[in-house]
């Protein structure tokens, strides 16, 4: 079936309409970063650059690591954007650009997001990497999306709901598993997470400046929420704004993805470290390494 021109905007150029990468410039190695500026500090990792585009938010550069093909884009804040960031990757590894039809054999990408992140346990200390293996989506992207249950876990989901009275004017909390292979990467170098995506920095984190929250104890519910799946244990530890829909998204395209956060912030300690850029500097570096691997 053709894709029409409405659905899947294709620049003039053969690029993908807001991230304007070419289909041979996406390499199978993907490292995300919400801040454009990261994308030139990952590059200092990286030989022969090929290219650097620059859109907005959207900034991209695909070079080498070791031998292996890595991209690395930017998709600034929040999930609506990681909504056009993955469905355009997708497109780019799986669309025939000339064609508009979908490719016979599908190809998966491999996504690791960096970023940072606020703790929600006073065990869990600045500086330290979480990576999510399960996130939770506030944001409700995935809502909008047929056959969710496919890849998320309902039930946990209606636990959630119980325990925090979930109110009912705000979008259904979802819950999603990231990619074991992304996983097993990065699991020796960092703590087992379970990331809250939320749709803001303030009122949806449970941040309170000078309008009241609809659900004022949300922190506390939060903090003592427990659930097991797959014979694991789990709590829910950091808050962030775009691991689930990556993570739910990846899981409905066919790719594989996770997300891990530098601890900046613990919101139970209420303390925070603001001279972190050497330790997302050195997480960068690390992401360069482990994706290189696959």
């Amino acid at each position: 079936m053709r894709i029409p021109e409405s659905e899947l905007i294709i620049n003039s150029d053969g690029s993908a309409f807001h991230i304007h990468l070419k289909p041979e410039e996406l390499a199978d190695n993907v490292i995300m970063v919400g801040d454009p500026s990261r994308v030139d500090m990952i590059a200092d990792f990286l030989e022969d650059i090929e290219f650097r585009h620059a859109s907005r938010e959207f900034v991209s550069i695909t070079g080498w690591h070791n031998g292996k093909r890595i991209t690395v884009l930017s998709h600034g804040i929040g999930p609506d954007n990681i909504d056009i960031v993955m469905t355009e990757l997708d497109a780019l590894a799986n669309v025939d650009f000339q064609t508009r039809e979908v490719k016979p054999e599908h190809k998966a990408l491999n996504i690791l997001r960096i970023g940072t992140s606020g703790a929600l346990h006073a065990d869990i200390p600045l500086g330290s990497y979480v990576l999510s293996h399960i996130s939770v989506g506030f944001d409700g992207v995935m809502n909008w999306y047929g056959n969710r249950e496919k890849v998320t876990i309902p039930e946990v989901e209606s636990d959630f709901k119980k325990h925090m009275d979930w109110n009912p004017t705000l979008p259904s909390p979802y819950f999603v598993k990231a990619s074991p292979k992304i996983i097993d990467l990065m699991k020796e170098v960092t703590l087992k997470g379970v990331t809250i995506s939320a749709p803001g920095f303030y009122g949806p984190q449970g941040r309170v400046v000078r309008v009241p929250l609809a659900m004022p104890d949300m922190l506390e519910r939060i903090e003592k929420f427990r659930f097991s799946t797959d014979g694991q244990d789990y709590r829910i530890t950091n808050f962030e704004m775009e691991s689930a829909p990556l993570a739910g998204l990846a899981a409905h395209l066919g790719h594989n993805a996770c997300t891990v956060c530098c601890i900046i912030a613990n919101r139970y300690l209420q303390s925070s470290n603001p001279d972190y850029k050497p330790l997302i500097r050195n997480l960068a570096q690390l992401a360069v390494e482990k994706i290189s691997t696959l």
